[in-house]
């Protein structure tokens, strides 16, 4: 199995305790995280250096949120971005999604909440940092690969294996993990060995 990348997250928030909140629930969360509470160096930051997610504050010293959400954009198109406010508003939550934020997110930040939004933030940027999740992946996309090449539609390689056509297609999706029963059906119906599905893990 190839070793996880870091996954740097950028903080902009003039809140010292903020900061410290959202920094040891991050780093306790297995991330790299960077704070910075002089909005002004924001672009400057993410020019030079790559962040994976951006944390950005609504209402900062010097400059709207809104506003530095439209220079980063110009800075890195690709940035992923969700905003975080103690004022929220339909006003400014429209505005956020039209500048192409990711989420809105209120101020005090529920965590369990948060969590989930931060991972489904990193999935749209094609970050993987769920160590089953990526073995899932591999595995589908092996066995899909191998049915292909064996000119095999879903309904057939079910047919063979007796398991349900939703079944196979979740697996090969990674949406659902493959018990070693179900591997070892499918390695059959393929005519090739279990560990061929873990090849390059």
């Amino acid at each position: 199995m190839k070793s996880q990348p870091t996954i740097r997250i950028l903080v902009i928030d003039d809140d010292d305790d903020v900061c410290s909140v959202i920094r040891d629930f991050l780093e306790g969360e297995g991330y790299q995280v960077t704070v910075l509470q002089e909005p002004q160096r924001a672009v400057e930051m993410v020019k030079k250096e790559h962040y994976h997610l951006v944390l950005l504050d609504l209402i900062l010293p010097g400059i709207n949120g809104q506003t530095l959400l439209k220079h980063l954009r110009k800075a890195d198109s690709d940035l992923c971005v969700i905003i975080l406010t103690a004022y929220p508003t339909i006003e400014s939550a429209i505005e956020t999604l039209k500048n192409n934020a990711f989420d809105y997110v209120k101020k005090p930040i529920e965590f369990d909440s948060f969590r989930k939004i931060i991972e489904s933030a990193l999935r749209k940027q094609g970050v993987l940092r769920n160590l089953e999740t990526e073995i899932n992946q591999a595995i589908g996309n092996k066995i899909r690969g191998l049915r292909i090449k064996k000119e095999l539609t879903l309904k057939q390689l079910a047919g063979r294996s007796n398991l349900s056509v939703s079944l196979i297609s979740q697996i090969e999706r990674a949406e659902s993990s493959a018990s070693l029963s179900s591997l070892y059906k499918i390695a059959t119906a393929l005519n090739v060995r279990m560990a061929d599905f873990f090849e390059d893990l």
